[in-house]
């Protein structure tokens, strides 16, 4: 079974640069790992035997299950009974002619569906990589890894790569503003690419995934309507004369039991990521609005300085400014960071004095 899920872990691998936030790997870490480490498991019928086991007695059995597999299955709407007396399950049993019935066609197309949607979830991640081109990375200069993994690091070059990256600042001062909002398309993207999604599997399961995991709460027997375990399947030949046969056969479906859980758990999976990912729009709306709340937040990144410092570079740094500063501060060594910022404030301090 371990050897389904290896090929995924390396998705999971944390980066050495942080271009981003914990909620933006929600996205392209978590929910694309989970989605195709799905896809994998409902191909892998090694672990579950065949997806459709169909019975009829006059039909060879690998001609049947190809034949359903291929055409779908059915079960018969408004059937009901006991199972056992009167229906062998929800759906199938004996039916009147003008019967309507309910064809299962998705369960052929589920792990494209999920791999299909692990893709969709990398996309805002893959577009934000290719805008940020390495910029974050280029402007830590090595200074978020530890003195003992640079040994060879002395402290004339550590000041000289502080000095290259307020240097940098000084230069391009508010000129961050395009590079923060690309970051905010991204997390916006996110936040609609969750709703897409859920629209897209709901579709995709004929209006069974709007509510399926409520329901399934209050009733566990409904997704048994979504992913039945038995349905039918009709065979259709010619006999010896000539005329046409119709044989009607009883379809298991094993495959659906992991399928059910799936989505159970998909739909729990996908609310919770549209509820932190309203937070987050929140977060970040109150963060461009208010100047104040942007103060707190780089001091709380910065503790090792005074305030002055924090408020003399915000009162001259545009948002953009101010997001590549916090996020420098989530990768630079702290005591690097502390002298980073202080210098900064000198120099801005410098500069508006001439």
């Amino acid at each position: 079974m371990f050897d389904v899920f290896g090929s995924v872990k390396s998705f999971i691998e944390l980066d050495k640069i942080d271009t981003d936030n914990i909620v933006f790997k929600l996205h392209y870490k978590a929910t694309f790992v989970i989605l195709l480490a799905f896809s994998i498991l409902v191909t892998s019928k090694q672990y579950f035997g065949d997806p459709i086991d169909c019975i009829v007695d006059e039909i060879p059995s690998d001609v049947m299950d190809t034949y359903c597999w291929i055409h779908s299955t059915f079960t018969v709407r408004h059937l009901h009974g006991i199972p056992g007396r009167n229906v062998v399950s929800e759906g199938v049993g004996p039916a009147e002619i003008d019967s309507q019935a309910d064809y299962h066609k998705y369960y052929q197309w589920v792990c494209f569906v999920l791999f299909f949607q692990a893709i969709l979830f990398y996309v805002p991640r893959y577009l934000w990589q290719m805008m940020e081109g390495g910029k974050l990375k280029m402007l830590v200069l090595d200074m978020n890894l530890p003195d003992m993994n640079l040994p060879d690091m002395t402290d004339n070059a550590k000041a000289s790569n502080r000095k290259i990256l307020v240097d940098y600042f000084i230069t391009n001062l508010n000129n961050h503003n395009f590079y923060a909002f690309r970051f905010f398309l991204c997390e916006l993207l996110n936040f609609i690419n969750v709703f897409l999604q859920m629209h897209v599997v709901d579709r995709f399961l004929d209006g069974g995934f709007k509510a399926y995991g409520s329901v399934a709460l209050d009733n566990w027997d409904v997704k048994d309507e979504v992913f039945p375990k038995l349905t039918k399947c009709t065979f259709h030949k010619y006999g010896p004369s000539g005329s046409g046969e119709t044989f009607d056969g009883l379809c298991v479906l094993p495959l659906n039991i992991v399928n059910e859980k799936i989505y159970v758990f998909l739909w729990f999976w996908f609310w919770f990521l549209v509820v932190v990912n309203g937070l987050n729009l929140m977060y970040r709306v109150c963060m461009i609005v208010v100047i104040q709340f942007r103060v707190l937040l780089l001091r709380a990144r910065s503790r090792l300085n005074n305030r002055k410092e924090i408020e003399k570079i915000n009162c001259k740094c545009q948002i953009g400014d101010w997001f590549m500063l916090y996020q420098l501060g989530r990768n630079i060594d702290p005591l690097i960071y502390k002298q980073v910022i202080t210098d900064l404030a000198v120099r801005l301090y410098v500069t508006e004095r001439v």
